[in-house]
């Protein structure tokens, strides 16, 4: 039996607690992103959170210092699903740091906890799909996704007119999962791999045909014909995420989005900024 904390910070439920006149800020940072291992770090005044942790705790530590930040600050650890590269280090940091709350939906929990230990019932909190946490100056909304776990969601954040969404491990990105993350200030999202190298590569061709259904990744074009159902004129950065190692390449991922967009007439590098990510050093922290 799953036992769950009472949330503080129940859905819709506004904090008492103001941003400080001239300290707004909101800030993001993929610690870490490829087929391996995702950490994604945002903070407002308010808040300091994790979007999984896939790595190992001690790997997640060391990526927080290389940003000039520390596990001890984060408050909340957002959950997409319960593969491996996504929650490594869900139960460590947990158990090593009490004031951090633990947040997916009850299905994910239910497939997670056997992987990751025990979770103090306190830092459980359950956020189904598709509706909307406000924690103070921050709002997340919660959307499904195409992928072969046992009920994905991914997030979008809001602080103070900007927005930040994350979408990786997804199949397709269907039209109400446009809707909702439609015109995003910033998106980390998915490039995972060159659909030629992956062909040719030395994958059994079940795991082939695995990730390049619509239960598995997006391939670098796929990622940037999504992109072109979704950037509007509020957008202005781009991370290109969870690239396979053995399929993909920065270099290659980078070119083929930009060349794809470019083609359409979008702006890139000049109405918005496309970034790469990596899986094992941190992206400098962005304020948008």
């Amino acid at each position: 039996m799953l036992f769950w904390a009472e949330s503080k910070s129940r859905f819709r439920e506004r904090h008492s607690v103001g941003n400080l006149p001239g300290l707004d800020y909101f800030r993001v940072s993929p610690l870490a992103s490829s087929s391996t291992g995702n950490v994604t770090y945002i903070e407002t005044p308010q808040h300091k959170v994790l979007v999984d942790a896939g790595l190992s705790g001690k790997k997640v530590e060391l990526l927080m210092e290389s940003i000039g930040r520390t596990l001890k600050e984060v408050d909340s650890l957002f959950v997409t699903h319960e593969h491996s590269d996504h929650i490594r280090g869900v139960g460590v940091l947990a158990r090593r740091y009490p004031q951090m709350n633990i947040y997916t939906n009850a299905q994910t929990w239910q497939a997670m906890l056997p992987k990751i230990g025990k979770v103090p019932a306190a830092q459980r909190q359950l956020f189904p799909m598709g509706t909307t946490l406000s924690l103070g100056d921050l709002d997340v909304t919660s959307f499904g996704v195409s992928h072969d776990a046992i009920a994905p969601q991914f997030y979008e954040f809001h602080h103070s007119g900007e927005s930040f969404v994350i979408v990786t491990d997804t199949g397709y990105v269907s039209e109400r999962v446009e809707g909702v993350i439609k015109d995003a200030t910033c998106y980390l999202f998915e490039a995972n791999h060159d659909t030629e190298m992956l062909r040719e590569g030395m994958y059994p061709w079940p795991l082939k045909q695995r990730i390049m259904s619509d239960l598995g990744h997006l391939s670098n074009v796929d990622g940037a014909h999504a992109l072109m159902d979704v950037v509007g004129n509020d957008t202005k950065h781009i991370f290109l995420g969870h690239l396979s190692q053995e399929n993909n390449m920065k270099s290659l991922a980078h070119m083929t989005v930009a060349e794809t967009m470019a083609a359409h007439d979008f702006g890139v590098d000049h109405d918005f900024y496309l970034h790469d990510t990596d899986p094992l050093v941190a992206v400098p922290l962005l304020t948008l």
